[in-house]
């Protein structure tokens, strides 16, 4: 029988021992459930997931530390203004919500008369409940168009503030972190560790590219909502084993207004 050396078997272990290690990433939140108005679970697909070897935050915060002007903040009226077209949107949604289960009810009831005889009692009860629910329909409709009418007006008049107040942020940020890929690429290489990055897949999933070498990572990621941003750096530390899991939720996310 053919004897592999004692120096190779060693040197096969030690390649074992020190290669890399699958970093698992889900990312989920929770949304509302038009059905029944309560929430569900949303996986989170095709959203770019980065592990860097350093603390992104930490730069920046060395970056804004030192630099001679300070940020340009989001006025308070600006973001009050804002909450209140969110709230106008989720009053409309609810407004749509309501006329569509309307519109489902009165089909549906006429589905079901369709094929009845019409001096039928079962006939004869269903009609008064569609005609009851068809009185309702025009203020139904009304509720709809106000608060539609409302958050439109809302939101036309945060656009213009909004935009100010992004464009100054924009050209600070521009001014501020222009050498922050220098200083990344510097972080990365004193760390010794390599950066990685993958996509999340149909399932919120990302694990595929995900292959480092042990050490402390950063996990980053963001998702874009209608009015705010979720934001993940979360640390981590890859040991020796298992792979690692990373849940991403709105639990250990930083949400941040998105003008």
């Amino acid at each position: 029988m053919r004897r592999v050396p004692a120096l190779a078997v060693s040197l096969l272990l030690a390649g074992a021992a020190c290669g890399p290690v699958e970093v698992v990433v889900s990312m989920e939140i929770d949304v509302d459930d038009p059905a029944d108005g309560g929430t569900i679970q949303r996986a989170l697909s095709a959203i770019e997931v980065r592990m860097l070897p350093y603390d992104r935050d930490a730069v920046f915060d060395s970056i804004v530390a030192v630099y001679p002007t300070p940020e340009p903040a989001v006025p308070a009226e600006l973001l009050m203004a804002r909450e209140q077209v969110q709230a106008a949107q989720e009053e409309w949604d609810q407004a749509q919500r309501r006329g569509r289960m309307l519109r489902d009810t009165l089909q549906k009831l006429g589905a079901t008369m369709e094929p009845l005889d019409r001096g039928g009692a079962t006939y004869v009860l269903l009609f008064g409940d569609f005609t009851n629910l068809e009185r309702r329909l025009p203020a139904v409709e009304r509720d709809e168009q106000a608060a539609f009418a409302r958050f439109d007006s809302l939101l036309k008049g945060t656009i213009r503030a909004s935009d100010s107040a992004r464009i100054l942020q924009e050209s600070w940020g521009d001014d501020a972190f222009a050498d922050v890929g220098s200083i990344f690429a510097a972080k990365a290489q004193a760390s010794g560790l390599d950066v990685a990055i993958d996509t999340t897949d149909a399932s919120g999933v990302a694990r595929r590219h995900l292959q480092v070498i042990p050490g402390q990572y950063w996990v980053h990621a963001r998702y874009e909502l209608a009015y705010t941003e979720l934001y993940w750096n979360v640390p981590i530390t890859v040991e020796r084993g298992e792979p690692v899991q990373v849940r991403l939720t709105r639990d250990n996310a930083e949400e941040r207004p998105r003008l």
